[in-house]
């Protein structure tokens, strides 16, 4: 297996049919596998994998009892997969997996590969969004003394030596910046490629739900960078 794909799904009943014909129209080879992670969803999500995931020979789905974050149902799916290459993206439709296979193209066109860390770079995105991630973005650059943009764009793609480096990762929202830090304080080669992020189809987001949620998630958000320092500087992160 050459890549494997976690999918983490919260409530996402509407999408996931979506998401696996879309992933259907554009995976042309049988070394890719895409896990689709029921988080803890209290909607129908269970049922749709249930009645769907057999149709698709790429695709399986593992279930997560009780949600526990965001982080916590990607690193369960992460544990599952089988591919030397590995990494995650959303279920909202907002990322389009066709996005998996630029990356996978970037990897299998580059040296060493085995460093490499490609991750997107959000595009056509609200205004007030763009100024609030610009914003997350420039702290997290200065006060982790890293180059932290856009932290939180999608898809993370990256060889199974450097997941198997981490060390206590969080569990929540906070794993895309873990992610990309560690990347970056391992010395991996960071490479970023622009993809569309269009609104959602159906539902909402489970966390982006007007400026108070924006609050809770920029204070969670700040919480982790200063445990994370505190964490390098007590040699719990040291590759």
């Amino acid at each position: 297996m050459k890549l494997s794909i976690v999918v983490p799904c919260y409530n996402e009943e509407k999408n996931i049919p979506l998401i696996l014909e879309r992933f259907e129209s554009c995976i042309k080879r049988d070394d890719i596998e895409v896990i689709l992670v029921n988080n803890g969803s209290s909607d129908g999500s269970q049922q749709v994998l249930d009645q769907l995931i057999n149709n698709y020979s790429f695709a399986r789905t593992v279930h997560v009892e009780q949600n526990q974050g965001y982080g916590y149902g990607i690193l369960f799916g992460l544990s599952q997969t089988r591919g030397e290459y590995i990494g995650w993206t959303h279920a909202d439709m907002q990322t389009d997996p066709a996005d998996l296979l630029k990356a996978l193209n970037i990897i299998e066109t580059n040296d060493n590969s085995q460093n490499l860390y490609i991750k997107g770079l959000r595009k056509n995105r609200p205004l007030f969004d763009v100024f609030f991630t610009f914003g997350m973005s420039i702290f997290e650059t200065i006060f982790m003394k890293k180059n932290l943009f856009d932290i939180n764009a999608q898809p993370n793609v990256f060889h199974r030596s450097f997941y198997k480096s981490w060390n206590n990762p969080p569990h929540d929202f906070s794993l895309d910046l873990y992610a990309l830090y560690i990347a970056k304080k391992n010395g991996l080669n960071v490479i970023r490629f622009d993809v569309i992020f269009p609104n959602r189809i159906h539902g909402q987001s489970s966390w982006n739900t007007g400026l108070a949620s924006k609050w809770k998630f920029i204070k969670r958000t700040l919480q982790y960078s200063i445990k994370l320092k505190e964490e390098l500087n007590n040699g719990v992160h040291r590759s």
